[in-house]
């Protein structure tokens, strides 16, 4: 069985960055109609279809685009979310590919993230 480099990121580790990283860039990538609900406060939505697009694209059409700083392809913090795991994975599996080798999977989601925050 080949070795997964994904690598998920806890609810508690995730709270925490958000707490005190300046270079953090959480993803949402899951519909906009689930977006319009909540999300997690910071986050960029970019849908799971355009993940691949986006992160291909020049810095300055991703800034102008999303309205965040594309982030480097060794940034540290770098978190893709759905609601509950599935959508957010295979965000993180196409970023690296695109060479985002530190990119992480929330996978407990907004669901798990909305159940702590008791929205």
């Amino acid at each position: 069985m080949a070795s997964s480099v994904t690598k998920d990121i806890s609810y508690e580790d995730l709270k925490a960055l958000l707490g005190k990283s300046q270079n953090l860039l959480v993803v949402d990538v899951r519909t906009k109609e689930e977006v319009d609900k909540g999300q997690i406060q910071g986050s960029v939505h970019i849908p799971v279809d355009t993940v691949e697009a986006a992160f291909a694209m020049a810095p300055e059409e991703f800034k102008a685009k999303f309205g965040v700083t594309k982030p480097q392809q060794d940034a540290p913090e770098l978190v893709f979310h759905c609601q509950m795991g599935r959508r957010g994975l295979n965000a993180t599996n196409k970023a690296h590919q695109l060479g985002y080798v530190n990119a992480r999977n929330y996978a407990g989601g907004y669901k798990e993230w909305s159940e702590k925050e008791g929205k």
